[in-house]
């Protein structure tokens, strides 16, 4: 239960994203800043346990992407886990930034980034969080042991290595 899938489906990891986007644009459009609640909720849950715990990880994983046409489109674990890793602190941030301290401007700028960043990853694909992983691996402050296949991009592009 505690588990993080390795690897992750692109297809359901940009859907999450898509949805974690139109609840951040919603909370703030709307001014509900209830709609943090359920967002920081589905952040924790997936970095705890993947999809498991997460009803929006749960609809991504088992109704939408099994429906794409071209597949499925596996990419490695660790650095999406660490993408909802950094969620959790911008979703948690907000969340107490308006609860506990009624900083409405600040609330409202996390969830903006958070907002942005959602909607970079499901419409191009782009996962800040996943670059900053890469970045982090790079500086060997993330060992290549969290994720040989990040390490080595010859496990993923084979055909980069003359073969």
């Amino acid at each position: 239960m505690f588990n993080f899938p390795n690897p992750v489906d692109e297809y359901a990891a940009r859907t999450v994203a898509a949805g974690v986007a139109v609840m951040a644009v919603a909370a703030i459009v709307l001014r509900q800043p209830f709609i943090l609640l359920p967002v920081a909720y589905g952040f924790w849950a997936r970095v705890l346990t993947g999809p498991t715990m997460s009803p929006l990880g749960q609809l991504a994983t088992r109704v939408i992407a099994p429906r794409v046409p071209w597949g499925p489109k596996p990419v490695a674990g660790p650095p999406k886990r660490f993408a909802q890793g950094v969620g959790v602190v911008f979703s948690t941030t907000a969340v107490i930034l308006w609860f506990g301290f009624g900083l409405t401007t600040a609330t409202w700028a996390v969830v903006a980034l958070l907002a942005c960043a959602a909607t970079l990853e499901s419409v191009l694909g782009i996962c800040l969080g996943c670059i900053a992983f890469g970045f982090l691996m790079k500086a060997g402050v993330i060992p290549d042991e969290v994720c040989v296949a990040c390490s080595d991009i010859s496990l993923r592009r084979p055909r980069l290595t003359g073969d």
